[in-house]
């Protein structure tokens, strides 16, 4: 249950570091990313399952968080996490949007959507499916394929969006070498789709 305004002046931090956007529509360029701890999505593939115990993060406050952002020259931020609409993060956007910051979210839009977003990544999971609302407001689709029936997941969450909305599919990690290969063939035949690729962690940064 998203937390109320008055109680976000602090939020459970996992991480944050300055770095560049590995994946997605903004791929390439330096950004401060804001892990937020606490999931429930529960992604069997999720590579930071150390996100989603929002207890075992401490909570620090946002001016702390904004501060700690403001300190290097990049002045996008990503929010993410775990899932990070499970709190109310007004707050915590207009504090970075004050100190000059383009925000982003990455979300499995499984909560509702609060923030003032510049950018809105929705990759949705099987394991707990959106708020049918946050389609209208997606900037970016990214399905993550595990599978072969995550093109057909992809298809019917495309149908969903508005009509300027990047569609992108991203290989699973451990499963790329299977499944590149497949995405590749679908975006051939379905060119409104891009491939997105963790390039991140073929840079080896975080």
């Amino acid at each position: 249950m998203a937390e109320t305004i008055e109680n976000t002046t602090m939020l459970p931090l996992m991480e944050a570091f300055y770095t560049i956007q590995g994946e997605g529509a903004h791929s390439g360029k330096a950004a401060y990313f804001i892990r937020l701890g606490g999931c429930d999505v529960g992604c069997v593939w999720c590579d930071v399952k150390e996100s989603w115990d929002a207890s075992a993060h401490p909570r620090v406050s946002i001016d702390s968080m904004v501060s700690e952002a403001s300190k290097f020259p990049g002045r996008l931020a990503v929010i993410t996490g775990g899932e990070p609409l499970m709190y109310d993060l007004t707050k915590l956007t207009q504090s970075l949007k004050t100190a000059g910051f383009k925000t982003n979210i990455e979300t499995s839009g499984a909560h509702p959507l609060t923030g003032h977003w510049d950018w809105i990544c929705l990759s949705p999971k099987k394991f707990k499916a959106p708020l049918p609302e946050i389609y209208d407001h997606a900037d970016e689709l990214k399905v993550i394929v595990y599978n072969k029936s995550d093109f057909q997941y992809a298809k019917e969450n495309a149908k969903k969006v508005g009509a300027n909305c990047q569609l992108l599919l991203q290989p699973e990690w451990d499963r790329q070498e299977q499944m590149l290969p497949l995405i590749i063939d679908f975006v051939k035949e379905n060119p409104e789709w891009k491939i997105s690729l963790q390039t991140h962690k073929f840079m080896d940064i975080p």
